[in-house]
């Protein structure tokens, strides 16, 4: 199947691209690197009066710290984060998260915008970001606003962009002296979508005790979601033997898991308590 009929531009300015959504608006579709976009086209899951090619946005692509923060545009490709020296110093787990995408060719043309605003529930990045409490930066001709990622994302495929808007760059705390992270996930075969994903940063103060735990799943409903809050009082306060299955333990038996007729909810739910045990694992020892 091939796509339907739609014309094309592909504007040199960002002011241009802001406003052709303003004219456009839900009868547009933003293309950068097509990854998600192209296959909903070609079997018209997706069928747009207008695309906007946004390739010509060179400055999109920008990555650089600003004070506390690390900012990176979003038509930087999945590859650019993997090996970019400041995203690996400052924001480690992305980069990592970014590595496991797909296969070589989607790295390559995938951009960290695309990927956010499609909102697929089981990818890398809208959990590796929300864990992180990036926040996103949207664009219209009308003004600039800013998201957290936990109000970004919606439900499957849907996030808080109105139809003139664009997201521009997402910012993402740098990571703090003596932070750990870790990040897993389960798929059938390489470069397949995962079936469970969790994300986790840990900070740590003096001696065994935590200044700060961050856990986030994806997978498991229509939107990651943020579950430290699951976590036993004891356990966020301070790391003991048997710490980690603890804490996964707990967090399996009382996260809510959406029914999938494809894949068993008891099934899920022992991924989580495995791969949030080994995160955990994971992102103690790179905090030790």
């Amino acid at each position: 199947m091939k796509p339907g009929k739609f014309s094309y531009e592909a504007p040199r300015t960002l002011d241009e691209a802001l406003h052709s959504l303003a004219t456009w608006r839900d009868n547009a579709k933003i293309v950068a690197g097509g990854q998600s976009l192209a296959p909903m086209l070609n079997m018209r899951l997706a069928r747009p009066d207008h695309l906007i090619d946004i390739n010509r946005l060179t400055e999109l692509g920008r990555i650089a710290v600003d004070g506390e923060r690390l900012t990176i545009g979003a038509m930087a490709r999945h590859a650019q984060l993997g090996r970019d020296a400041q995203v690996k110093r400052h924001a480690p787990m992305l980069a990592h998260a970014a590595e496991t995408i797909g296969h070589y060719a989607i790295r390559q043309r995938g951009t960290i915008g695309g990927s956010l605003a499609h909102a697929d529930p089981a990818a890398q990045l809208p959990l590796a970001t929300l864990a992180l409490d990036a926040e996103f930066e949207l664009h219209a001709a009308a003004g600039t606003r800013t998201l957290g990622a936990g109000a970004f994302f919606l439900s499957v495929f849907t996030t808080a962009l109105e139809p003139d808007e664009l997201l521009a760059a997402i910012h993402v705390p740098v990571a703090r002296p003596r932070e750990g992270w870790g990040f897993r996930l389960f798929n059938r075969r390489a470069g397949d979508f995962a079936i469970v994903s969790v994300a986790a940063t840990l900070a740590c103060g003096e001696g065994a005790t935590i200044e700060r735990l961050r856990l986030a799943i994806a997978g498991i409903g229509p939107v990651p979601v943020r579950v430290e809050e699951l976590v036993p009082p004891e356990d966020a306060a301070t790391v003991t033997t048997g710490w980690s299955a603890r804490i996964a333990a707990a967090v399996a038996t009382a996260v809510e898991i959406e029914d999938n007729e494809k894949i068993p909810i008891v099934f899920r739910r022992e991924l989580v308590e495995r791969l949030t045990r080994d995160t955990l694992d994971e992102a103690l020892e790179r905090a030790s």
